[in-house]
């Protein structure tokens, strides 16, 4: 499902609009606003996938509103002006809608916004920049959303269906992302290791080797895969000390 807001200050516009999304059985409402400002208020506490938007409105136009976006969701613009059209190419919308639009042009544009969303789902390599100090920082997508991590932070990397989830030091919860396993190992650094098909450990985390298992903390055991046993013991034979 393509989670989507609606944004028009008219209220006979915003209702056909409503009414064309829940024609499309791809398509999720999750809310309807009749200011940008009040779509605004929205994004802070929730993301969707994409926006319909007008783009003649009071206060903040549509199109000022998609440019204040740190990271916009996919957009299809709605107006009766068509001198916007060009403006809102360049602000990389999906589509343009010019009132009155029917259903069937609705669904083009609906349908162009399903193409765009299966492209940009595409699983692929994290962003990797330096910092200047040596350390490394990744940029990962999330929903809507594109966060920044430091390396150095990671703990582990847990395989989930096509996605991974990546734990942090600090953090309650995983950074979720649509992302396979070889990518990430591709982009990680030496000190992190593979040590089962489901799990990528940051080696510097380790506090505790047991039989078929390592602890990074009290709350924190991950099985050690037959595959991996080999590469794990040849590390911590290089830092082994005793007989």
């Amino acid at each position: 499902m393509i989670r989507c807001l609606a944004i028009d200050d008219e209220p006979l516009a915003l209702q056909q609009l409503v009414a064309y999304v829940h024609k499309v059985p791809y398509l999720e409402l999750a809310a309807q606003c009749q200011s940008a400002l009040e779509a605004r208020q929205f994004l802070e506490d929730d993301t969707v996938d994409a926006i319909f938007c007008d783009i003649n409105m009071p206060d903040l136009n549509g199109m000022d509103f998609i440019k204040s976006l740190a990271v916009p969701p996919l957009v299809v613009f709605t107006t009766a002006y068509s001198e916007y059209a060009v403006e809102g190419f360049r602000v990389n919308a999906v589509d343009y809608l010019l009132k009155p639009f029917g259903l069937q042009d609705f669904q083009r544009a609906a349908q162009r916004l399903r193409e765009r969303l299966a492209v940009s789902h595409e699983p692929s390599s994290p962003s990797v920049a330096g910092t200047g100090d040596g350390s490394e920082i990744l940029f990962l997508k999330t929903d809507s959303r594109i966060v920044k991590v430091s390396v150095s932070d990671i703990r582990y990397v847990e395989a989930m269906s096509e996605y991974l989830k990546v734990w942090i030091d600090g953090e309650t919860g995983p950074i979720i992302t649509l992302l396979s396993m070889k990518k990430m190992e591709e982009h990680l650094p030496d000190h992190f290791m593979r040590i089962h098909r489901s799990y990528i450990v940051n080696l510097t985390k380790i506090q505790e080797v047991n039989k078929n298992r390592i602890r990074l903390d009290n709350q924190t055991s991950l099985p050690i895969g037959d595959l991996y046993k080999d590469a794990l013991q040849a590390y911590i034979n290089t830092k082994f000390l005793g007989r």
